[in-house]
């Protein structure tokens, strides 16, 4: 298939540059798009990381409401098979159940990305709900990851990172409520901004106050696409519950200069939880790198009840589960979750949730409430906390512990050995506070480590400012000596 750029030119460009090719007449949204078809057809059979393309799409971009003249030009982009409905669209979730299932109408984070110019051609994959950090069922589909396809991507943004990381596309939609955003972007050498609440909506399904912990976002490969990203699709729905930040100019803008020196807690000590030696090499290169840039640096944990903070996390997860899942029983006229079309933990989950009292979901809100306030305080004292992503290294695929498919008869337990290797990016889903994955370090494995940076409410433009600053003293790219095994470009 012929293609508008090579795909050493077409891997060099981020989001960012595509649209400043359309916009200078170089090529046509329609190229980007049949170029990104090109990418599937080469890299996906290797990594499953694409579930479905729109021809209608690839070939008229203006379809459904794309708007050619927003902010990304028509650039080609994937949503994730969960999240915001995208009318008369399959949305499958990861799951035999929800075969078929099309939404009848664009969820308002939808519209947004229409309107920023982002072509929706496709749907990436995701596990069954999202609920575990690896698409790896073989009924359905197994990502691999493009770096070595013998380990999972991690997840549950698993076929948007890994996309991604092989060069499809330069920026994909993904969703996070624990992690789903970060922990994948981490394990795939990508920037991964999981926003404050009360940055992107969730409507009209949900509102930040009933989904607590769920968000939307991006992942890319430059931090400039991230930003505007947020700057295009960010605002809530008519009828939201509360109001949504507004920075005092773009995050555009305020990438472009380098924070002002900074105070930066770093950790890895989570509780009950540690990072692997080699993890904390790494991690102490990256304050080495923050030192060098001028900002103070101290080895300093927050003063959290972490055991309270994964218990109520875990009782969110359940009950907010539980009850998704029970919806959907009562749309189809069913009783119980089917056995051969849900996987066995999530029924295990829904089981478990479907009975929570009042009591108990009312402890949860509380304890949330006074983990939020906590953390709120230790940022008073210090403007950033640093971790690694993740605490231990990415699994091989077939781990099945931490799959849905688990045999694990007993749910609390099951959470808890998610926790164990994704001990860091639950506090910022509990608080509603923003956390962003960037590719400073290596495993050992030879797969990329993300390092977490965590802020107070609402200050995701520090974030960035601070990613900005990062990826200028790496070059002006993250990774720019390799690439993924699978990648459009080998």
């Amino acid at each position: 298939m012929n293609t508008v750029l090579s795909w050493d030119e077409w891997a060099a460009c981020d989001a960012t540059a595509l649209a400043e090719l359309v916009e200078r007449g170089d090529v046509s949204a329609r190229e980007l798009a049949l170029q990104a078809q090109a990418a599937t057809l080469r890299v996906n059979p290797q990594i499953n990381a694409v579930v479905e393309l729109f021809d209608d799409a690839i070939h008229q971009p203006e379809t459904d409401g794309t708007c050619l003249e927003g902010a990304f030009k028509g650039i080609p982009f994937l949503m994730k098979d969960l999240g915001p409905g995208v009318k008369g669209r399959l949305q499958e979730q990861g799951s035999a159940f929800m075969r078929g299932n099309r939404p009848d109408e664009d969820a308002f984070l939808t519209t947004k990305i229409r309107h920023a110019g982002l072509n929706i051609i496709g749907r990436s994959a995701t596990p069954e709900f999202g609920v575990c950090g690896s698409a790896e069922n073989p009924a359905i589909y197994v990502t691999r990851s493009p770096w070595n396809p013998q380990y999972t991507t991690f997840g549950s943004s698993a076929g948007a990172c890994a996309s991604v990381a092989a060069g499809v596309i330069p920026l994909a939609h993904a969703t996070d409520g624990g992690g789903s955003i970060r922990i994948p972007a981490g394990a795939n050498g990508l920037v991964g901004l999981k926003s404050s609440r009360g940055v992107f909506s969730i409507g009209p399904a949900l509102s930040d106050i009933t989904g607590y912990v769920s968000t939307q976002g991006c992942v890319s490969r430059s931090v400039r696409d991230t930003a505007r990203f947020v700057d295009s699709c960010r605002g809530g729905a008519p009828g939201e519950f509360m109001p949504y930040w507004q920075p005092p100019q773009p995050y555009s803008e305020m990438i472009t200069r380098d924070p002002a020196p900074l105070r930066i807690a770093v950790s890895h000590e989570w509780g009950n939880y540690r990072a692997t030696p080699h993890f904390v090499e790494e991690l102490e290169k990256t304050t080495r790198l923050l030192e060098e840039l001028g900002h103070q640096v101290e080895w300093v944990t927050p003063d959290i009840p972490f055991e309270e903070a994964f218990a109520a996390q875990t009782a969110c997860y359940i009950s907010n589960f539980a009850q998704f899942i029970q919806r959907l029983l009562e749309k189809n006229d069913l009783s119980a979750p089917p056995e051969d079309k849900i996987e066995p933990m999530n029924i295990r989950i829904w089981q478990k949730g479907i009975g929570m009292s009042y009591s108990e979901r009312w402890k949860m809100q509380d304890a949330f409430n006074q983990i939020s306030r906590k953390l709120g305080a230790f940022f008073q004292t210090w403007d950033l906390i640093l971790t690694p992503t993740f605490s231990k290294p990415t699994p091989l695929l077939g781990e099945k512990k931490y799959l849905t498919l688990s045999d694990n008869p007993d749910v609390m337990d099951w959470f808890y050995s998610l926790w164990d290797i994704f001990s860091y990016t639950p506090l910022a889903s509990l608080t509603g506070t923003p956390g962003i994955s960037l590719p400073l370090a290596w495993q050992q494995s030879g797969l990329p480590l993300g390092m977490h940076f965590q802020t107070r409410q609402g200050n995701d433009g520090l974030l960035l400012q601070l990613a900005a600053q990062l990826e200028r003293a790496s070059g002006g790219r993250f990774i720019s000596n390799t690439t993924p095994q699978v990648h459009v470009t080998r």
